[in-house]
C-alpha cells in the first residue's frame, strides 16, 4: 500500500508538470516511464543515506527535467519567482551579474553597471568555477544563482577562470542592486545613451534622454550613440518599444515557436524620436537577448551603423509560466529572428564595423619637424584672422581616448555629419 501511494504521489507530481497533450496521450510507454520515476523516488526516499523531504526530491526532479532542455529553462521556487518579478521592476538584491550555464560552469554574460560585480572587475565571458571554495560543477543554474544571493553586506568569494590566465579569487560584497537602465550625456555635439538592461523603465528612460540631449545641444544635436555593451537583455516588449522609437515603419523582430499559429511579428509605428539623426550602436560579446533585438532591427533597416564586436548570441524566448502556489517555470518557447529573417541564436549580431576594445598609447617621435620648423619658411598670416599654436593643436587632438570603441563611434558620427554638410553645400 505504501509503495502504491508513493508511486501515485510521484506520478501525480510529474503529471502536474506535463503538458496537456502528453497527459491526454495516455500511452503505455508514458506510464511505464512514470512508473520508473515512482520506483526511483521510492528507493531514494527509503534508502538514501540521509533523510530527504518529498518536496526537495520533486523540486530537484523538475529542475533536472528543465535544465536538461537548454541553459535558460529552469524552475523558479516561490522565493526566486518573487525576486525575478522584483528584478524586472529595476531593483533587487545580489551581486549585479547576469549569468548562464556552460559545460557545468557558470558563465558571466555581463556585469551590470555600477554594481558590486562591475566594481570588482568581472568581465563578459568569465567562468565562475567555485563559490566560497565550493565547486559549482553539478549545480543547476537556479541553485548557483541562489547561492550567489544572500544577506546585503555579506561577502562572497568567486573563483574566476578568464581566458589563458590562472584561476583567481574575487571577493564581492552583496548589495541592493538598483538598476538605472538608461544614462545619457553629451559628447561634444553628439548625444550618448547608455542602456544597461531592458526593464520596465527603459523606454521612458530613452525618451527622456533624447529630450534632455536636444535641450543640452540647443538645437545642434548631430547624432546619437546607443551603447548596448554588456547589456544582458531583459523584457521583450521594452526592446521592441526602444527599437520602435527610432524606426518609422517595418518589422522589428519575429518569434517562431514549435506551433506556426503561435509565431508573432512586432512592427514599428510611424514616428522617429530623433527625426532621422544618424545613429551608431555599440555592441560586444556581453550584448545579449533584448540588446541583440535592438541592434539587429536597426541594422537590418539600415537605421544605424552597428560597431564593436559580435554579440552573445542568445536568440531564444523564455516564457514565465506561473504554477499555482508553487513558483513558476521559465521555459524556452520560441526563437528570435531579425527583420531580414536572421536567427540570433548562437550566431549573434555581426557588427557592420568590427572594432575591438583596445588601449591607445601615443608613440613618441623625437626630432619630428614640420614646415614651420624649417629655417626661412613662409608664415600663414595673410588669410587667417587668428594665429593658432600648431604644437598646441597636436597636443589637443592626439590625446588618447579612454574608451577606444566609443572614440571610434564618435569619429564615425562626426565623419558622417561632416560629409553630409559638405555634400549639401557648394564652394564659393
Amino acid at each position: 500500500m505504501i509503495k502504491l501511494t508513493i508511486k501515485a504521489f510521484a506520478m501525480a507530481a510529474i503529471m502536474a508538470f506535463t503538458s496537456p497533450a502528453i497527459a491526454q496521450k495516455n500511452s503505455s510507454e508514458t506510464y511505464r516511464q512514470l512508473s520508473l520515476f515512482g520506483d526511483i523516488f521510492e528507493r531514494i526516499r527509503s534508502e538514501y543515506v540521509e533523510d530527504v523531504s518529498d518536496e526537495q526530491l520533486i523540486e530537484s526532479a523538475v529542475n533536472g527535467m528543465l535544465s536538461a532542455l537548454d541553459p535558460h529553462s529552469s524552475y523558479l521556487s516561490p522565493k526566486n519567482f518573487r525576486e525575478m518579478q522584483t528584478q524586472t521592476r529595476g531593483e533587487f538584491g545580489g551581486l549585479g551579474i547576469e549569468v548562464t550555464m556552460e559545460n557545468g560552469q557558470i558563465k558571466v554574460v555581463s556585469p551590470i553597471d555600477e554594481t558590486p560585480a562591475s566594481r570588482a572587475g568581472l568581465k563578459s565571458g568569465d567562468l565562475i568555477t567555485h563559490l566560497n571554495s565550493e565547486p559549482v560543477q553539478g549545480l543547476t543554474l537556479s541553485e548557483a544563482v541562489e547561492k550567489m544571493r544572500g544577506k546585503v553586506g555579506s561577502d562572497l568569494i568567486l573563483t574566476i577562470r578568464r581566458e589563458s590566465l590562472d584561476p583567481f579569487n574575487v571577493t564581492i560584497t552583496r548589495d541592493i542592486i538598483k538598476i538605472r537602465s538608461v544614462r545619457s550625456r553629451m559628447e561634444g555635439s553628439i548625444g550618448y545613451i547608455r542602456i544597461t538592461s531592458f526593464n520596465e523603465q527603459t523606454t521612458s528612460g530613452v525618451e527622456k534622454s533624447i529630450k534632455d540631449l536636444r535641450k543640452k545641444a540647443e538645437g545642434k544635436l548631430e547624432g546619437i550613440i546607443i551603447d548596448l555593451r554588456n547589456n544582458p537583455g531583459g523584457l521583450l516588449d521594452q526592446s521592441v518599444k526602444v527599437s520602435d522609437a527610432f524606426l518609422e515603419q517595418g518589422e522589428i523582430v519575429s518569434t517562431r515557436s514549435r506551433r506556426p499559429d503561435e509565431s508573432r511579428r512586432f512592427n514599428a509605428k510611424v514616428g522617429d524620436i530623433t527625426d532621422g539623426l544618424p545613429i551608431v550602436v555599440i555592441v560586444n560579446g556581453g550584448s545579449a537577448s533584448a540588446s541583440e533585438i535592438v541592434a539587429g532591427a536597426l541594422q537590418d533597416h539600415r537605421r544605424a551603423i552597428v560597431l564593436g564586436t559580435r554579440t552573445f548570441g542568445k536568440g531564444s524566448v523564455q516564457t514565465i509560466i506561473p504554477l499555482a502556489g508553487n513558483g513558476a517555470i521559465r521555459l524556452t518557447t520560441a526563437r528570435y529572428y531579425t527583420p531580414s529573417g536572421r536567427s540570433i541564436q548562437a550566431k549573434g549580431i555581426k557588427p557592420d564595423i568590427v572594432v575591438e576594445q583596445a588601449k591607445v598609447q601615443k608613440i613618441a617621435r623625437p626630432g619630428l619637424k614640420r614646415e614651420e620648423d624649417l629655417r626661412g619658411s613662409l608664415d600663414n598670416t595673410r588669410n587667417s584672422k587668428t594665429k593658432t599654436d600648431p604644437k598646441q593643436l597636436v597636443k589637443d587632438t592626439d590625446k588618447p581616448p579612454e574608451d577606444y570603441q566609443l572614440s571610434r563611434a564618435l569619429d564615425l558620427l562626426r565623419g558622417i555629419t561632416l560629409y553630409g554638410g559638405r555634400s549639401s553645400n557648394k564652394l564659393d
